[in-house]
């Protein structure tokens, strides 16, 4: 959303952004924030544990407010979006990357049926379409070094310095993924009109530096579904940081790619580090091979363990996340999970680098390759895998380590495998525990 305000400003338009999670606001707050703003258009990213919550919104709006939606849950389930009453009033849903086809639609929103990958409800026949026409396809695949650099006073809470540690700000060096991982919504399957790129290391630099003149930024967080994900552009990306000092000025934390770094040599991996890399987060989702093999990860239990323990040996700290409660998962498949967790802290004790887990509960995300999977048991609805409630993780006590989960704890509340719920959470809530305490006596 950052990029899509800072991109229509650039065309000339008033835009904001209101972070109502970040600035604690409830929906009646939001509703009459934007209502005295009196906007011409207020635009949703739409996900799923949070639509209902987007959906109330919409409707308190003043009937003067055209909508715009985007977003992973407008994009897997279009159709329902627009027939939702809720919002009656939408003008446009915008399929994938929104910058240039916002900015066209702000122009005039009668555009919209020029824009390939924009939707509405046609007013006579009350039907879900869609607009089009020859030449338009370069809105679907922004020139992501053209771009402007974020304008980060959209943001409420970036850059921040989080306790003991330097200013950070967030960066997207890359756009899409290559891989098919069942339950991701970024899935390549799921997103067939992406065209995957990379930013080109310069571009990625320049913004660093303006950052930093700007700011005093000296520490910043790749948050692309997957920055370290190509070999080639790890090696171009590694030389270019290299010849501009990155290294010598900041520090960086990245996604990555189990498989990717497990083919890299060691002379690439120390270039990581050489260049300031502090942390990669990686994808572990299961200590079970089957598991892995059936969420398609591509990786397995002793992968994970050689490349922790290179990334760690270098001094690079590596952050794993893990799902419990995945579909066909046994109780003895998701304690070797718990085991995996364990067993790489102990790992990465006694090594430069430091390892932490985040766990989380198995949430179906519509679009994805699970999603269908699930559909086609007959099991469920979409309605029930859509039905995402806040749960409380506190049985046992509220503490710090609970209370930084917050944020994430958002459920449908069913049994996807042969795990009951409880006893999910239980172990949830022991690693939670057990990372905090780790955490904090580092």
């Amino acid at each position: 959303m950052g990029y899509i305000a800072t991109y229509a400003a650039a065309q000339g338009f008033r835009v904001g952004v209101l972070d109502g999670e970040c600035l604690g606001l409830g929906v009646r707050r939001i509703c009459d924030v934007i209502n005295e703003a009196a906007p011409r258009w207020v635009g949703f990213n739409l996900l799923a544990p949070t639509y209902d919550l987007s959906a109330r919104i919409a409707a308190r709006l003043d009937p003067a407010i055209n909508i715009m939606v985007g977003g992973h849950q407008a994009k897997a389930m279009p159709a329902t979006v627009i027939n939702d009453p809720r919002f009656g009033r939408l003008e446009a849903l915008v399929l994938g990357e929104g910058e240039t086809r916002v900015a066209e639609l702000l122009h005039e929103h009668q555009r919209r049926s020029r824009l390939p990958g924009v939707m509405w409800r046609d007013p006579v026949l009350r039907t879900p379409v869609a607009g089009d026409s020859p030449g338009s396809k370069r809105h679907l695949a922004p020139d992501i070094n053209g771009l402007p650099f974020v304008d980060r006073r959209y943001f409420a809470a970036d850059p921040y310095r989080p306790s003991g540690g330097p200013l950070e700000a967030a960066m997207v060096g890359a756009r899409g993924c290559p891989y098919d991982c069942s339950f991701c919504g970024a899935a390549v399957s799921a997103n067939p009109d992406v065209t995957i790129r990379t930013r080109d290391p310069e571009n990625i630099i320049a913004e660093m530096d303006a950052v930093h003149a700007r700011y005093g930024v000296t520490a910043f967080r790749f948050v692309d579904d997957l920055f370290l994900g190509y070999e080639r552009f790890i090696r171009r990306c590694m030389a270019a940081f290299g010849a501009a000092a990155v290294g010598s000025r900041y520090v960086w934390d990245a996604t990555g790619r189990i498989n990717v770094l497990a083919r890299a040599d060691d002379v690439l991996l120390e270039s990581l580090a050489g260049n300031g890399c502090r942390e990669v987060a990686l994808g572990i989702e299961s200590g079970s091979a089957r598991v892995l093999g059936h969420i398609g990860k591509r990786i397995n239990p002793e992968l994970t363990r050689q490349v922790v323990r290179r990334l760690t040996r270098l001094g690079i700290n590596v952050k794993g996340y893990f799902i419990l409660g995945l579909p066909t998962e046994t109780r003895a498949e998701l304690d070797a999970t718990v085991q995996h967790v364990y067993e790489l802290w102990d790992l990465a004790d006694s090594q430069p680098g430091s390892f932490r887990a985040s766990v989380f509960e198995f949430r179906p995300y519509p679009g994805t390759p699970e999603w269908h999977r699930l559909l086609a048991t007959g099991r469920y609805d979409a309605a029930q895998l859509l039905n995402y409630d806040a749960i409380d993780l506190t049985g046992e006590g509220l503490d710090e380590a609970m209370r930084e989960r917050d944020e994430f704890n958002f459920s449908v509340n069913l049994q996807f495998g042969e795990v009951e719920l409880s006893y999910v959470r239980r172990k949830l809530v022991e690693l939670a525990r057990a990372q905090h305490g780790r955490s904090a006596s580092r």
